[in-house]
């Protein structure tokens, strides 16, 4: 009886043991409904997508593909996208030395079979720079020209794990980490981006923005509700983001409303007269996706940040000698 009684305790022993390792790794989950005065759009959601930002030129005057179009080019694409090709020049081959493997960037065009995620102007294209635009990003570019490796701070944001261009915001489709979670409470919503481990708290209190003279790295977003649509405005920006050249006083507008049980549509409008001649639109469809949204481990002064820096250095000296 004794021996029978121990090799059951131990058996409920490590059940127990193994039902609180499940527990404690299972992912926290949101709230089953969001407030009573707001749409649902809680979940974790894919931007991946091959539909490009903007029209290439063999589609111009397309806004949209047929289904048939849409399956050939999606073919096209998944074959230029194959990593793992081994065709080409030595170079090309080298450049491919991440396979397949570690990317992510989606294999089908949007739900709305668009051409391109630009959906004004018509045309799909990012409106031109103004003169003011293209002289403040000319000096950026000579600023930073020849001193890329003086110090960490020369180096770009992403590298630094500071912030990630594409996740914004605004957001858009990259290489991988495609996924963001919306979670929603009384007061606020809350968007946790995959890349970098980034999230934005957005308050729906009706607060005025921050002063002017306080900028910062995702802007200051205030958000309220037009139906059943949330809106999003974002100010106050740092000139050291410069989403896609944009000055620091860019107004960003961005939309969240939810098609169905498996689509959220995300819209935004970038405002910004110092940079560009005209506003300009993105949408989006994204899609529902299964899972938890897993850590993104990356972090300031990683050793390829250290090695880089101290790569530079010898070759300052050799050139010193």
């Amino acid at each position: 009886m004794t021996r029978r009684f121990l090799i059951t305790m131990c058996c409920l022993a490590l059940v127990c043991l193994a039902a609180g390792f499940a527990a404690a790794q299972a992912p926290a989950s949101s709230p089953k409904t969001p407030p009573a005065s707001q749409p649902d759009l809680q979940g974790t959601w894919s931007f991946a997508t091959i539909t490009p930002l903007e029209r290439p030129a063999e589609l111009a005057g397309k806004e949209f593909f047929t289904e048939k179009e849409a399956a050939e080019y999606e073919n096209e694409i998944r074959k230029r996208n194959n990593m793992d090709r081994r065709d080409g020049t030595a170079e090309a081959d080298v450049g491919r030395a991440y396979n397949d493997f570690w990317w992510d960037r989606g294999t089908r065009v949007v739900k709305t079979r668009r051409t391109s995620l630009v959906i004004d102007p018509p045309d799909g294209k990012i409106p031109p720079l103004t003169a003011a635009g293209r002289e403040r990003q000319a000096e950026r570019q000579a600023a930073n020209r020849g001193h890329e490796f003086d110090g960490p701070e020369n180096r770009p944001l992403a590298e630094r794990c500071i912030i990630w261009a594409s996740t914004g915001p605004p957001m858009l489709p990259t290489a991988y980490n495609n996924n963001i979670r919306i979670v929603q409470g009384p007061g606020n919503v809350a968007i946790l981006i995959e890349m970098i481990h980034d999230a934005r708290i957005i308050p729906l209190d009706g607060r005025a923005h921050l002063p002017q003279d306080v900028r910062q790295w995702k802007g200051d977003s205030r958000g309220h509700w037009e139906g059943d649509t949330l809106v999003v405005e974002t100010t106050n920006f740092t000139n050291k983001t410069a989403f896609r050249g944009a000055s620091e006083n860019m107004r960003l507008t961005e939309r969240f409303k939810r098609l169905d049980s498996d689509t959220l549509l995300y819209q935004f409008t970038v405002n910004d007269p110092a940079t560009f001649t005209k506003p300009w639109t993105v949408e989006i469809p994204v899609t529902q996706s299964d899972g938890p949204i897993l850590e993104y481990a990356c972090h300031e002064g990683n050793y390829a940040m250290s090695g880089g820096l101290a790569g530079a250095r010898v070759q300052e000296q050799k050139a010193a000698k």
